[in-house]
């Protein structure tokens, strides 16, 4: 069962603030770009000064390995790290898309910090691809639109981030593919988003796990979904 939508691209300018009053110069091709440095670290200055704003505040917060932080909407979302079904789903789509990313000489990063270009808010993909020299905001940080996918493995604790709250996120920092696992609907589903925009994702297929599912350029590449299935 396939299901896919299109709808037209309107032509529209890359979003410049989140809900921040500081002034930030973009750049169309690396993302934010401002007059100071990036935090990369504790400083006497950073901890004298409190934050005054949500990224601030974020990059205010002591390293928290054990739990997902990230930047929602405005709001910092604080949950724990992936269930042991999430674990195994995001280890197959290492597995899977390995291979394509060594044809293509990119990497494939499992849960790593990634920054969504333009309104600077830190969310963590279950899974990113993009080029071995992919440009960075800070020290620990991927630039949204310098990869080639990410993907998300829906869970019970983040079934309206995952379906409705990041895709539109995603294509306004300018991902070019999103995928996202969702063993949580019934039936279980796989959608692959397209063609970002300011308004979203313009192409959408989705498929019923245990389908082929086919990756648009620059993957291209068909995926078979049923290697989800945990029976």
């Amino acid at each position: 069962m396939v299901m896919t939508s299109r709808r037209v691209a309107r032509s529209a300018e890359p979003i410049k603030e989140a809900g921040d009053a500081e002034e930030t110069k973009v750049d169309e091709e690396s993302g934010p770009q401002e007059t100071e440095t990036p935090p990369s670290g504790s400083t006497p200055e950073r901890a004298r000064r409190l934050p005054t704003t949500t990224r601030e505040f974020y990059d205010w917060l002591p390293e928290m390995p054990h739990l997902k932080v990230e930047i929602i909407n405005g709001r910092v979302i604080v949950s724990p790290r992936s269930n042991p079904r999430q674990s195994w789903m995001i280890g197959q789509l290492v597995r899977v898309f390995g291979p394509v990313a060594d044809d293509h000489d990119w990497r494939v990063w499992p849960e790593v910090d990634v920054c969504i270009a333009w309104t600077r808010e830190p969310v963590i993909p279950d899974f990113s691809m993009g080029p071995k020299d992919a440009p960075r905001w800070g020290d620990r940080e991927l630039l949204s639109n310098g990869l080639v996918l990410g993907a998300e493995v829906v869970s019970s604790n983040s079934i309206r981030e995952d379906r409705e709250d990041k895709p539109l996120m995603y294509a306004r920092g300018g991902l070019p593919l999103l995928l996202v696992v969702d063993p949580e609907a019934n039936p279980k589903t796989v959608t692959i988003y397209s063609n970002p925009t300011e308004d979203g994702y313009q192409t959408t297929t989705t498929v019923e796990m245990g389908d082929k599912l086919p990756i648009p350029e620059p993957v291209n590449f068909t995926l078979d979904t049923s290697v989800f299935l945990e029976d």
